[in-house]
């Protein structure tokens, strides 16, 4: 076995300046002696999904403690998608995906930490936390932070979405602004990432999944005692997969990445994932093709009545078995041989799992809808593919045909959408919003779900080079690559073009002849752009959507 890596920070003569700075934390010899366990915490205080990590840190540390390792906590960023929605701040969302990966990177190789324990919640840190254990490739567990109680307001249960989409219930006059601000301040109880399979829970049930948390941990809600000992038990099990030599290699393999991807599908997840898949997939340097998708969402149910494809709470989804369930329904689909963190099987893991409500996690014989909830779609509109959230588009706009609108960006859309220029049949356009003419791929919930408010969910299209956020419902069609900056279709799109959309057949087509979308090319030209900072950076160095946006290192 070789040198542990702590042991390069603290071992022999030569170190002895290392070991007085470590000296100066209260530190023995005997703590610098033990394995060194980094907890990357990712607590913030304006994030309501990670406010609540410091508590969960601390259990972690007392299971590392408890086991014989010496755990050291450090910090990352961590955004919220929610607070970021429908500003310039949903810029920078993506782009810190790669960016706490890189930190979590470096402060790793820097401390000499022996092994991982990653607590993360929200939609682009879990995703980030993934990217950096399959480069580090060090003994490391991922504790997600739990979904947040459903918000209650006359008896309903509600979910952060609802809120926009109350924007849109009072642009068309059904409500009034007292109703509204009721709304608002009762959809979000508490800590936890929001309480609908959104992104973060997306990619929390993802990464249970793949074997990378411990079974139960994507639903447990972030105000149960069970979170606390399932963070408790993970700094147990880290120090047993040192000693074991467990590797994050060996657990999200090639078939663990497709058990991940199958379930992800049968729960009405995220189109987000698919990104993070992506990248993922090459940290891990494996093959995964945006049409590998398509091909298990083919031959695998939506199973999972959860928000905002279905009509319950992450609580219902708790209640009914969680993840282990889902995936008990699903195991004929699944690589059951996968290795999780405990040490076990994926098979043996939900071997006594139950499905305890089969109207909330339906059998696969009676699902919700016979393909699972992701559509990849081609076409003259976007040939190498797009993306669309097909479990939570209505039976009757499966296919749809209609005059384009089109925006340069969310704002120009936002006017038009509140300015009821917007009608019944129209295929809107978003464009100028990709990882690159963003840039940074901002979401588009603002104007999806202001739409879904103004009734219009079941009568218009949304296509866009932009992402989506979880909580989108309707015919919304996203991640259009080329995207627009780069003079794909999309940028040649006019008011008027009919656009067909039709999901069975997995078409985007804009029907223009070719060769007036060729006059239109020889005459087109990007938008002018002046960036700074980051975001220069990243627009510089990424790359294109159907391959993960991918950050050339």
């Amino acid at each position: 076995m070789s040198k542990p890596r702590s042991q390069e920070i603290v071992g022999g003569l030569e170190r002895a300046g290392q070991r007085g700075l470590l000296h100066a934390l209260g530190l023995t010899d005997n703590d610098l002696s033990n394995p060194f366990i980094g907890i990357i915490n990712t607590w913030s205080e304006i994030n309501p999904g990670h406010v609540h990590l410091r508590s969960l840190a601390e259990a972690v540390k007392l299971g590392v403690a408890s086991a014989g390792g010496t755990p050291f906590e450090i910090n990352t960023i961590a955004l919220c998608d929610g607070i970021a929605m429908g500003h310039s701040g949903m810029r920078v969302i993506l782009p810190s995906r790669d960016l706490i990966a890189d930190s979590m990177e470096v402060a790793t190789l820097a401390n000499g930490f022996d092994a991982l324990v990653l607590l993360a919640s929200c939609d682009k840190i879990v995703p980030a936390a993934l990217m950096a254990t399959a480069r580090l490739n060090i003994p490391s567990i991922i504790v997600t932070g739990g979904p947040m109680m459903p918000g209650k307001y006359q008896d309903r249960e509600l979910a952060v979405y609802q809120a926009r989409e109350a924007l849109g219930q009072y642009l068309k006059g059904e409500i009034g602004t007292d109703e509204l601000h009721e709304i608002e301040a009762s959809v979000c109880p508490g800590p936890g990432s929001c309480s609908m399979m959104g992104t973060a829970n997306s990619m929390s049930c993802v990464t249970e999944a793949l074997g990378m948390s411990l079974p139960g941990c994507a639903t447990a809600h972030a105000v149960s005692s069970k979170k606390a000992a399932l963070a408790k038990r993970s700094g147990i099990e880290i120090m047993r997969l040192l000693a074991e030599g467990v590797l994050p290699s060996m657990i999200m393999t090639p078939q663990a990445m497709e058990n991940a991807i199958t379930v992800a599908m049968a729960m009405g997840c995220s189109t987000n994932v698919v990104l993070h898949m992506l990248a993922l997939a090459h940290e891990l340097g494996q093959d995964l093709e945006l049409e590998e998708f398509d091909a298990i969402s083919r031959r695998t149910p939506f199973i999972c009545d959860i928000k905002p494809s279905g009509t319950r709470s992450l609580v219902a989804l708790e209640e009914a078995g969680g993840v282990p369930a889902v995936m008990y329904e699903l195991r004929e689909l699944l690589h059951l041989g996968s290795l999780a963190v405990n040490g076990k099987t994926i098979g043996e893991n939900i071997s006594l799992a139950e499905n305890r409500n089969p109207q909330v996690i339906r059998p696969l014989d009676e699902p919700l809808r016979p393909e699972g909830g992701i559509a990849v779609l081609k076409g003259s509109l976007s040939p190498p593919g797009c993306v669309v959230k097909q479990s939570a588009v209505s039976d009757g706009m499966m296919v749809h045909r209609g005059p384009a609108k089109v925006f340069d960006g969310e704002k120009a859309a936002m006017r038009a959408i509140r300015g009821g220029q917007i009608g019944p049949g129209d295929v809107v356009v978003i464009r100028y919003e990709g990882p690159r003419g963003g840039p940074g791929m901002p979401e588009m919930l603002m104007p999806t779900a202001t739409l879904m408010g103004l009734g219009l969910g079941d009568s218009i299209s949304l296509v866009t080079d932009g992402r989506f956020s979880g909580a989108t419902k309707g015919a919304c069609v996203g991640h259009l690559s080329p995207e627009a900056v780069d003079g794909g279709p999309i940028a040649l799109v006019a008011d008027g073009d009919m656009i067909e959309i039709d999901i069975p057949q997995r078409r985007i087509d804009i029907l223009v002849a070719a060769e007036e979308l060729a006059r239109r090319k020889a005459v087109w030209a990007p938008p002018e752009r002046k960036l700074r900072g980051y975001l220069r950076l990243y627009a510089n160095n990424v790359g294109p959507s159907h391959q993960g946006c991918l950050l050339e290192h």
